[in-house]
């Protein structure tokens, strides 16, 4: 049932544009993880609803959520980090494509090594974490100093393919993975500083309101 409702809610979507397909098929042949298109659709209400003027986004790809979050929102800047050089290379040329060059901003390197760069293009009124799933935590208690009053934190995959319900997980090369999830959205619904909410959209969306 979930699975046919998915397919019936992503048939009411909106066409995206050209670049923006050709951009979802490359990272569907060269398995480059984007957010699925129900989840992307949630967060960039919330963000239409939100408004933010300054942006920080944690894990560019090929810079699919990026160019996403610059189309639903007009007038804001996004400050986005990759670690992998071919991947920052491939959102350079995708963002240069889409004429975003002078909203969008590409920090290359490790997140968990770029504070002081990020601090110095800070503060922001949201915040996107997705990336390495196993480090959430961290990028969290790192840049949510940043987060202006009334800010947002989204997080990306945070149900982690359904194994954070799941008592024992039987695939080993997620079981850590899976652990490290759990205890990162117990962090969220009890952290005092935020108000969260898990959303069961895609693989989990997580929105955490600074209080």
């Amino acid at each position: 049932m979930d699975h046919l409702i998915d397919h019936y809610i992503e048939s009411l979507l909106p066409r995206r544009s050209e670049l923006f397909r050709q951009m979802e098929k490359f990272a569907e042949k060269e398995h480059v993880p984007i957010m699925e298109q129900t989840a992307i659709e949630v967060m960039l209400q919330f963000l239409r609803i939100q408004n933010p003027a300054k942006i920080l986004e944690v894990g560019t790809a090929i810079g699919y959520s990026a160019l996403r979050m610059a189309d639903a929102l007009p007038e804001a800047e996004i400050v986005t980090i990759e670690k992998d050089p071919a991947r920052a290379e491939q959102a350079r040329n995708y963002i240069e494509a889409a004429g975003k060059v002078d909203r969008i901003t590409i920090l290359e390197g490790d997140a968990l090594e770029l504070g002081e760069r990020v601090t110095e293009l800070g503060p922001y009124d949201a915040i996107f974490i997705d990336a390495a799933k196993g480090q959430y935590m961290k990028f969290f208690n790192m840049y949510s100093p940043l987060l202006r009053e009334r800010g947002c934190i989204y997080s990306d995959n945070v149900l982690f393919r359904g194994y954070v319900a799941e008592e024992e997980v039987n695939q080993r090369r997620f079981r850590s993975l899976a652990r490290k999830m759990k205890e990162f959205n117990r962090f969220l619904m009890g952290h005092d500083g935020y108000i969260t909410t898990i959303i069961p959209v895609g693989d989990g969306l997580a929105v955490s309101k600074k209080r």
